[in-house]
């Protein structure tokens, strides 16, 4: 009984608050975004693997593709510059731009940065011209996936089901605590997660000048 107690107090205690999903984003006025249509998402940096940052592309290019543009596929861009041996960190300078958009030949890439990717996940993007490096568009959005909650209440449970079986005192703590960071440790990239991001993403993206107005 100490166990359940326990675990409804340690549940208790946890406060998670699943926030809705913000952006904002910002066009440079004047420019003329019909003359463009290739576009190159060329950098995602943050901590993620390799698959979620594919994943995260694909989100991307399909709001590219939504307003007009001509996104290349990501394993052909990293193709290419792996072939010419060109660093993720070269976008940070006009050169290294306009060196990414020569080899892939198009006229704006796209560079993302995500800062958090855990229970929080936030991001930013850049739509940039590769002649002069100048920000053409400019978006960033955040929101929780809420996973972490339901992470520590099953790893609780668990944890608080096995410590009445073994008896309980002391080790019923160690067993909870020992469960709730067994839980979050051992957690990878969920759906919930990819669902969260791509929500953000269609949030940042919401002002992104369309190519060519759609017909009403």
């Amino acid at each position: 009984m100490k166990s359940v107690c326990l675990y409804c107090l340690l549940l208790c205690s946890v406060f998670v608050i699943v926030g809705c999903t913000t952006g904002e984003s910002y066009v440079r006025t004047g420019y003329d975004f019909s003359r463009l249509e290739k576009v190159a998402v060329v950098s995602i940096e943050g901590p993620i693997s390799g698959a979620a940052r594919n994943q995260i592309a694909d989100f991307f290019n399909m709001e590219l593709l939504k307003k007009g543009y001509g996104p290349i596929e990501r394993s052909q861009v990293e193709a290419l510059l792996e072939e010419q041996k060109f660093q993720a960190k070269e976008v940070t300078s006009p050169e290294g731009i306009a060196r990414a958009g020569r080899i892939l030949n198009v006229p704006i890439v796209m560079v993302v940065n995500i800062p958090n990717f855990r229970d929080d996940i936030s991001m930013t993007a850049k739509l940039l011209d590769v002649e002069d490096g100048s920000i053409l568009w400019m978006g960033s959005g955040s929101g929780r996936t809420g996973s972490l909650l339901s992470t520590i209440a099953g790893a609780a449970g668990g944890a608080a089901a096995g410590a009445a079986v073994a008896g309980e005192g002391k080790e019923t703590i160690g067993a909870v605590a020992g469960g709730i960071l067994g839980g979050v440790a051992g957690r990878a990239l969920s759906p919930q997660k990819a669902q969260k991001a791509q929500e953000i993403v269609k949030k940042l993206c919401e002002s992104l000048p369309y190519r060519v107005a759609p017909n009403k």
